[in-house]
């Protein structure tokens, strides 16, 4: 048997193949080196016409044809491409055949033509107006040639030299709108314009993105870095709403179930140079609808790039604070999403915790980063889990119980409110089961909107708007929709309770109630004598009693002055240590005017006993601060005249002449007698009476040292459980309020000067206070003196003082962060060169 040979059919094939691959690089020779020859023969000439130059720029787009393309030229073809391209946007007009050169530049290489398209608007050419070539840049864009610029980068292998290259056209391509309307001078093809430019230019890079997704699956590679770059810069230089208002919607749609096209986005992401990472984050972050969305677009960026790290869990959060509150829910709500991510949330709300619970950070940082920081503490202990809470419990217990501190310490209302909310916050997480930590202060819509962080909201759904006060409502409308039906059903249980227990309690209500509907009112007479009052404020346990003496004491301190004297300062102890028995209307304000009225009735022994009091022991915050209060009312009530009136009239009295009743004579003769006065007086002027204060002396001006001088002595001594340089800064900036007043009101009194010159000290020892509150009672200090002091005795005893504190004035106006302190410094300078003007002018 005779055995087989081998099959012809597969050497055949091969052999085939190899003749059709090599016709077809004869073929593409044959081409490349007729659109060598076209190129060449195409070369502008002067003395070419017309025709001809039109005959060979079309042999020229023939050669393109048959050589497959712009795609398809290699490098030395580019290369001679670029040449052509050069010279004849440098060729006279007549080498230029109307619509046959701008088809030259728009269908052949992208790169070289858009590049020689720039170079040609920035140095314009004599026989090309800038005009022709913005003509020929929009039909680039409008034809998609910016598509295939792109995509053209893409394919390009990385060479030496190539990243100068790519840097150049990056700037050329972001800045193509600038670039057009600094040579038309802002009358630029609404194309050209930023509103337009950028979206399109968005457009585009899908379309790239979709070209690298075909690619990859096909087995291709190509790079995505040079459209990340385009996406950074434009960015950076503040377009982000506008490219990523097209780019982020469609890359939502094309990641839902794309793994392929997820890991696209994620590179695309991840290439951004770190100097343009914090524009791009941002961005996505801003334009982003929901946390899992971000997290489905950026994956774990967070994780590999450093400088994304920072930008999310430093820069945003701790040194910005311009965010939305929907901007903090996307960012906090991406690091939760993610178990590789958490750890950058706990690490997050521990640095949220430590800059909260800073006092330095609480005084010195404004009051709106204070608010940002507390809703980014908000929102990251609404995403904390039960084991993660049980890890950091004593951490939180710690930072709440410094941080509360710190704000409760503060001087301005809205961040004691902040701390007592987050606080409330905290300790409602940390203790599940024990007493929760509880403030009383006032509701409003920003209470509302901190409170709500603490839910997380179902993604793609807008916070609805909450009722003031009903908070089972709260919990409802934040719930998902799924729960609809669960909530309705819990929602009715409480009803049907409360119904039974009503019928319950009417059922076993058989006791008949007493009619008394004749019942008068028991009134109880009020104390007539000021000793009575006393007995009854410290003894009596009458509390009907003790309502009437306190509401009496005022009227009876002021009409029996010699009485009160012998018991004012006994009197003002009693006032200084009452505490309200019962819940009476306006306690604080009937014991603070019963002070008062003891004060301005017995002037000198009470206000030794108060100024002393306020820096003793045992006494609470509250109580020296009343001190102070009834000390500025009392100074007030004393320097004001007495509203005694009387009238005054312009001519002189007129002699009072009784008359007999029905006596006409009488009559006709006053009569007769005023209309020849009349007739007779010239008058220059007609006069009206005039209602003025009756003169009265000054009362204050005995006293004022008493009240000034005590309060200024002992301020920089602290106490056991009282620290004015320390802690207690508040009180001590109700202290330099205080003095500013006193010294207001102590204007023409014998002791203005003295007392002037021991407050500029006092001034100048506190003049570098952190507290803001602190520093704004100093300079109204000084506006104070520089108006109750005469100014002959300010240049004549504290020439130096005034110079030394016009220098420091200066430097508020210009370095002090707190708004109202710059006003109040400027206003002094302006008082004192006011001051100094009149000196000049007045006679010597």
């Amino acid at each position: 048997m005779a055995a087989a040979g081998p099959e012809p059919e597969p050497a055949l094939r091969d052999a085939a193949a190899g003749l059709e691959r090599a016709g077809e690089a004869a073929a593409a020779a044959a081409a490349a080196a007729g659109l060598e020859r076209a190129l060449r023969e195409a070369a502008p000439r002067p003395e070419r016409t017309g025709e001809e130059a039109a005959a060979a720029l079309g042999a020229v787009r023939a050669a393109l044809v048959a050589a497959g393309g712009a795609e398809a030229l290699g490098k030395r073809e580019r290369a001679l491409f670029d040449a052509f391209l050069r010279s004849l946007a440098g060729a006279p007009r007549a080498a230029r055949p109307e619509g046959v050169w701008q088809r030259c530049f728009l269908e052949g290489p992208p790169e070289p033509a858009f590049c020689v398209l720039l170079e040609s608007l920035g140095c314009p050419r004599p026989s090309l107006h800038p005009r022709e070539v913005v003509e020929v840049l929009e039909q680039f864009l409008q034809e998609g040639r910016m598509l295939a610029l792109l995509w053209d980068v893409c394919q390009q292998p990385v060479q030496d030299g190539s990243q100068e290259l790519q840097e150049a056209l990056l700037n050329r391509i972001v800045c193509l709108p600038n670039h057009v309307s600094n040579k038309l001078e802002g009358k630029n093809p609404p194309v050209f314009f930023p509103q337009n430019y950028f979206p399109l230019l968005g457009g585009t890079i899908i379309q790239v993105l979709q070209k690298i997704s075909d690619s990859l699956r096909g087995g291709l590679d190509c790079s995505i870095s040079f459209v990340s770059h385009v996406l950074g810069k434009v960015c950076v230089h503040g377009r982000q709403k506008e490219i990523l208002g097209i780019l982020v919607p469609g890359l939502m749609e094309l990641t839902k179930s794309d793994c392929i096209w997820q890991r696209i986005c994620w590179r695309l992401v991840e290439c951004v140079p770190d100097r343009w990472m914090e524009a791009v984050v941002l961005g996505f972050v801003q334009q982003t609808p929901g946390a899992d969305v971000l997290s489905r677009l950026l994956g774990n960026l967070v994780v590999k790039n450093k400088k994304a790290q920072y930008v999310v869990t430093q820069k945003v959060l701790l040194l910005q604070y311009g965010h939305t509150t929907a901007v903090l829910q996307n960012l906090l709500g991406y690091l939760a999403v993610d178990s590789l991510r958490r750890a950058l949330l706990i690490k997050v709300l521990q640095e949220l915790l430590e800059t909260w619970s800073s006092s330095s950070a609480v005084r010195h940082s404004p009051p709106e980063q204070q608010q940002y920081i507390s809703k980014a503490i908000l929102i990251c202990l609404s995403h904390l889990k039960e084991t993660e809470i049980e890890s950091c419990r004593q951490e939180l217990l710690t930072s709440m119980m410094e941080g509360v501190k710190c704000h409760l310490d503060s001087s301005l209302p809205q961040i004691r409110r902040l701390g007592m909310i987050v606080a409330e916050s905290i300790s409602a997480k940390i203790n599940t089961d024990g007493p929760l930590l509880t403030f009383q202060y006032e509701e409003d819509d920003e209470v509302r909107e901190l409170k709500s962080l603490l839910v997380q909201t179902p993604p793609f759904c807008a916070v609805p708007s909450l009722p003031r006060d009903d908070r089972n409502e709260k919990a409802d409308t934040e719930m998902p929709v799924v729960l609809e039906r669960n909530d309705k059903s819990h929602t009715a249980a409480p009803v049907i309770a409360d119904e039974e227990l009503d019928t319950e309690l009417d059922s076993d209500d058989d006791l008949i109630p007493y009619d008394m509907s004749e019942d008068k009112e028991v009134r109880i007479k009020a104390p007539v004598y000021i000793r009575d009052c006393i007995e009854v404020l410290t003894g009596c346990e009458d509390m009907d009693k003790w309502e009437a003496a306190i509401k009496a004491l005022e009227s009876l301190v002021r009409k029996n002055p010699e009485a009160t004297r012998e018991v004012s300062v006994e009197l003002a102890k009693i006032l200084l240590h009452l505490e309200e028995k019962t819940c009476i209307e306006g306690f604080v304000e009937l014991r603070q005017r019963a002070q008062v009225a003891v004060l301005t009735t017995d002037p000198i022994p009470v206000s030794k006993y108060l100024t002393s009091q306020f820096y003793s022991l045992n006494y609470s915050l509250r109580q020296r601060m009343d001190i102070l209060d009834v000390l500025v009312l009392s100074a007030q009530e004393l320097s004001h005249p007495k509203s005694h009136l009387k009238t005054k009239h312009s001519g002189a009295p007129k002699p009072c002449i009784q008359l007999l009743p029905g006596s006409d004579s009488s009559k006709d003769w006053r009569r007769i007698v005023d209309e020849r006065i009349k007739s007779k007086t010239r008058r220059f002027a007609t006069g009206q009476s005039q209602v003025e204060l009756a003169s009265s002396p000054n009362e204050f001006s005995s006293v004022a040292g008493h009240f000034f001088f005590p309060l200024i002595q002992h301020f920089d001594r602290p106490l056991t459980t009282f620290d004015l340089l320390g802690e207690d800064h508040f009180v001590l900036g109700r202290l330099v309020h205080t003095l500013a007043v006193l010294m207001y009101l102590a204007v023409n009194t014998v002791a203005v000067a003295a007392m002037g010159k021991a407050l500029l000290e006092f001034v100048w020892a506190l003049r570098f206070h952190t507290d803001s509150y602190v520093r704004q009672g100093l300079l109204s200090c000084i506006s104070s003196l520089l108006f109750s002091v005469p100014a002959e005795c300010l240049l004549k005893d504290m020439t130096e003082e005034l110079l030394e504190t016009q220098s420091w004035l200066g430097d508020v106006v210009e370095k002090d962060p707190d708004g109202d302190c710059r006003r109040l410094a400027l206003q002094n300078l302006l008082f004192m060169e006011n001051l100094k003007k009149k000196l000049q002018t007045a006679p010597s």
